[in-house]
């Protein structure tokens, strides 16, 4: 009963399309890649852009870093 042999995925893969036929699982894919490629440039632009030294009011960050010694 342990992993599914490559036999038993192609009756699957030929059940699917002889249910659902290849134009409707095609659209289902061209639907399906356009919500990921929409996701992923939704989230280009909600990333802060952050990287001449400035917060994102446009006010410089100036820090000095100081080592700690624990004795």
């Amino acid at each position: 009963m342990g992993t599914f042999s490559i036999w038993h995925w192609l009756i699957v893969l030929v059940v699917v399309l002889l249910i659902f036929g290849t134009k409707k699982l095609r659209n289902i894919g061209s639907d399906l890649g356009g919500a990921v490629k929409g996701f992923k440039e939704g989230m280009k632009e909600d990333a802060p852009k952050i990287s001449d030294g400035a917060d994102q009011d446009g006010h410089t960050i100036d820090a000095e870093v100081k080592d700690k010694h624990h004795s």
